[in-house]
């Protein structure tokens, strides 16, 4: 069966992995159990730092760094020298990774064109794979990344991390009970004062632009046109659309995809996007200021916003008919509350109540888990490609200056 002949309560059900091979297993139980890993793109994501967090508990070694840029490969083999006593192999090229069998799991946090050629050359490589979000930034190279992986026996996580949040499960729970009663919008407000693809070197490169001869320019670009080497552009990628689209691709797919995790809804079916630069206006093309709106088939609308210029505003909030679901900016921090506010139904919530908590297992240690039982994660490759069609349509919406719909049975985004 395709994924085109799914029914949406198939696609959400069906599992992103399917059973351990023989050699797939000898891998994993070799060496005491330990998983061996290489992290591809080693920047600000911060995924090292976590790989070292759940180094024991994952019973993983981080047996590789892969950058394309010289210094952060360096430093990134010294903070895993220095914090798990293993010489992690330095590689500038991704292909090198993928070619080492010894490899059992590749962790991807690369700039976002990259994603899906990355993901489907470790899938045919034989690598579980752990990838950053977006999955995709086109219907093309995403249709072909899900039907890799579905025809594959391999374990995919996308990091959309905010679905092992303590409080995700229980607003899962909360609304689709009906605690809320019939959920009319979910909305988000994510501002800031600057963009954040300003430096995004990361802390350790502030200021310290990268030199020609430090990065492999090419390897960079993969299937983007060549042009001149340009600093900027190589350090500040989100900032440009041939590498990261904006705002509404890269923030609002943790809000999407948190939404589809707590209402159970796949795919909006259509969208409406407005924006431009209206205050960092530069060389970056990447807008600065997004407003999306998005129609799910169970009716309900959903509403994303983004302004770079003033920090003021944020919020995440479900409204219901019977109460409201306050989210306090999507904080995993705070506790996040429900009442009765708004609501003029007889049955509306008459007392604020807590959303339940639990201590979930961490984002990246969830896949490791799942590594080893080949169950599907809590992120599995279903719901990367839903993200993605969000994100997707919004651009197009943005870019078009027209509603777009999305066609499941054909898996195609359009004007309609």
């Amino acid at each position: 069966m395709t994924e085109s002949t799914l029914s949406r309560r198939d696609f959400v059900g069906r599992s992103a992995v399917a059973g351990l091979t023989a050699a797939s297993y000898g891998r994993v139980a070799g060496a005491g159990g330990r998983v061996r890993v290489a992290n591809i793109g080693c920047g600000r994501r911060g995924l090292l730092r976590e790989l070292i967090q759940i180094k024991d508990s994952a019973n993983l070694e981080i047996a590789a760094v892969c950058d394309t840029w010289k210094q952060k490969r360096e430093k990134a083999a010294f903070d895993v020298k220095e914090m798990t006593g293993v010489d992690a192999k330095q590689v500038e090229l991704y292909a090198e990774v993928l070619e080492d069998k010894s490899i059992d799991v590749v962790i991807i946090g690369t700039p976002d064109h990259q994603h899906c050629t990355m993901l489907i050359d470790a899938i045919r490589a034989g690598k579980d794979v752990y990838v950053e979000k977006p999955l995709a930034m086109n219907m093309r190279e995403l249709i072909r990344a899900y039907d890799t992986v579905k025809r594959s026996d391999r374990v995919v996580q996308v990091g959309t991390q905010m679905r092992s949040y303590p409080q995700s499960a229980g607003a899962r729970q909360m609304i689709t009970s009906g605690g809320l009663g019939r959920i009319l919008k979910v909305e988000q407000v994510r501002n800031g004062y600057s963009p954040y693809w300003m430096s995004y070197g990361g802390p350790a490169f502030a200021g310290q632009q990268p030199a020609e001869q430090d990065v492999n320019w090419k390897a960079f670009l993969m299937n983007q046109k060549a042009r001149p080497f340009d600093a900027s552009m190589y350090q500040n990628w989100y900032g440009y659309r041939d590498f990261s689209r904006g705002p509404h691709t890269n923030l609002m797919v943790h809000f999407i995809d948190l939404v589809h995790f707590v209402t159970g809804t796949t795919f909006p079916q259509r969208a409406v996007a407005m924006g431009g630069t209206y205050r960092w206006k530069g060389s970056y093309d990447a807008p600065d200021s997004v407003e999306v709106v998005f129609e799910y088939p169970e009716g309900f609308l959903v509403r994303y916003c983004t302004v770079f210029g003033n920090g003021a505003g944020n919020y995440a909030k479900w409204f219901g008919t019977r109460g409201t679901l306050d989210a306090k900016n999507l904080s995993s921090r705070e506790h996040w509350m429900a009442s009765g506010q708004g609501s003029g139904e007889p049955d509306k919530l008459t007392a604020e109540i807590q959303v339940p908590e639990n201590q979930p297992a961490h984002h990246m240690q969830n896949f490791f888990d799942c590594v080893r039982s080949r169950q599907a994660p809590i992120a599995p490759i279903e719901a990367g490609y839903a993200h993605s069609v969000a994100v997707i349509m919004a651009d197009e919406a943005l870019v078009s200056g027209r509603r777009m719909v999305y066609d499941h049975p054909r898996r195609e985004v359009r004007a309609g």
